[in-house]
């Protein structure tokens, strides 16, 4: 295993691009209907359109967490 692998908020990030991606789908498969004058997909088909900013919001939180750890090492070094 490699040293990124065990960064703290790491694995936060990985599965907030897989929920982001989904989410990314989600939002094509939705839109395509409108744009050729489809029946709309019913309204669940909508709610996961929101998997894409939680994706991004969880992304975020592997990022912060993962810059808090490398301060910490940094400040425990000095």
């Amino acid at each position: 295993m490699s040293s990124s692998n065990a960064e703290p908020g790491s694995a936060f990030v990985r599965a907030g691009a897989v929920v982001f991606g989904v989410g990314s789908i989600a939002t094509l498969v939705t839109f395509v209907p409108l744009f050729f004058h489809l029946t709309p997909l019913p309204t669940a088909a909508y709610w996961l359109c929101m998997l894409m900013p939680l994706g991004f919001l969880v992304s975020l939180v592997g990022l912060l967490q993962g810059a808090r750890a490398q301060k910490r090492r940094v400040q425990a070094g000095s």
